[in-house]
């Protein structure tokens, strides 16, 4: 729950967007860099300069702890997910390799996909996944059999919340003999995560979700064994007398002045995720998935997708009422109950097309850490009143907002 001022009330349930609100000590960091460092790690020896750089190698620090990463000079700075996802897709294949995904991917994957198909001839195999949009994984034991260069696979739906059992693909693979990069823009922070343990090559996850740092930052893990070129070409601080490109970790791909405020601001979150721990962090996960699909999934003429199982999934339920709009439902939630939801097809449209919700979508419901059970128990009742008036709009609901 949140309050905004004396009149407005907000249940933030769009967390698979962006997480907030954040701890206080992201505000403080993100606060403290601007005001008190100011300056470009890695650029010069100055005590505000060797101060800005002390906070990123700190920074990779904490996320080499959280992830069981070796060797945090593996870890590279990114803007967001994205980034780090078309820094290894880019970098890695080759023209006329083969790559084998899921069809629930997000288009941060596939988007770079078609336009290597397009461009480099790569070949790309999609495996279907369960209409709850869980993975089969007979399926994708068959098809890493089949000995592509790479596998590619989101831990977790940003649209059904399905989590995928990355450690038993990893297996497959490393058996295959197949590079294994996981889309982590949902899971970093919410869900274990071991790439030594689950056989992850590449790594790439948001900052901005449940690492909880600000919008503008990321990572990409590069294993030892993967062979990368880099995305972009630049300064770096480092080897300022050639005009080639670093052969070195992180530099060799962080080119450009790395975002120092955003990058305080996420090791402040994966400080916050440390010291709260990822066991309780997931529990209450599973208890608000439990909460969604006690209350929302009880509401005739309301559909949920997904696993009904909340230890198989994250805290993301899509749903979709019967004879309304998802946009006049989402307006609704949001301007007559005060509940921010994501309507739409959430950059996904093969998952929606998996679990039979293309092209209308859904309306998502993502709570999150700071979200409580009577936040689902509000939006259980807003979207029961919404269902049950099939005249309902802005003007004549009657359940509004309750009182701060």
């Amino acid at each position: 729950m949140r309050t905004t001022d004396e009149s407005t009330y907000m249940i933030y349930c769009d967390n698979a967007a962006t997480s907030f609100p954040k701890p206080e000590e992201v505000y403080d960091a993100v606060s403290g860099f601007l005001r008190d460092v100011g300056a470009s790690p890695g650029r010069s020896a100055h005590a505000p300069a060797v101060a800005a750089s002390r906070i990123v190698f700190d920074t990779r620090e904490k996320l080499a702890s959280l992830f069981n990463i070796p060797d945090s000079e593996r870890i590279v700075f990114t803007a967001n997910a994205t980034e780090g996802l078309n820094c290894a897709l880019n970098g890695l294949l080759r023209s006329g390799d083969t790559v084998v995904t899921t069809s629930m991917e997000h288009n941060s994957v596939m988007r770079p996909l078609r336009h290597l198909a397009d461009t480099r001839g790569v070949v790309v195999k999609v495996v279907p996944s369960r209409n709850d949009g869980t993975v089969d994984l007979p399926a994708w034991e068959s098809a890493l059999g089949e000995r592509p260069q790479l596998a590619v696979v989101n831990h977790a739906s940003n649209v059904t919340g399905a989590v995928v059992p990355v450690g038993r693909i990893g297996t497959a693979a490393r058996k295959y003999g197949v590079k294994l990069l996981v889309d982590a823009a949902q899971s970093a922070g919410a869900l274990p995560i071991d790439v030594r343990e689950m056989g992850i090559d590449l790594l790439a996850c948001s900052g901005h979700k449940s690492l909880y740092g600000p919008q503008g930052t990321g990572m990409l893990y590069v294993g030892k064994e993967v062979d990368l070129v880099p995305l972009k070409f630049g300064g770096t601080g480092s080897r300022s007398d050639s005009d080639e490109q670093p052969a070195f970790m992180p530099d060799r791909f962080e080119s450009g002045t790395l975002n120092g405020p955003g990058i305080a601001g996420l090791g402040a979150g994966a400080a916050f995720v440390l010291h709260t721990g990822i066991e309780a962090i997931r529990e209450h996960g599973r208890r608000m998935s439990a909460a969604l699909l006690d209350t929302i999934g009880r509401i005739d003429g309301v559909a949920c997708y997904g696993p009904p199982d909340p230890a198989q999934r994250l805290p993301t339920l899509s749903i979709t009422v019967d004879g309304r709009d998802n946009g006049t439902v989402a307006r609704l939630l949001d301007e007559q109950y005060g509940i921010c939801t994501r309507m739409g097809l959430h950059c996904a449209p093969n998952a929606h097309r998996t679990i039979g919700t293309f092209p209308e979508g859904t309306v998502r419901i993502s709570p999150g850490l700071f979200s409580s059970r009577e936040d689902i128990e509000h939006v259980a009742r807003a979207l029961k009143e919404i269902r049950e008036d099939r005249n309902a709009t802005l003007e004549n609901t009657q359940l509004g907002a309750p009182q701060p």
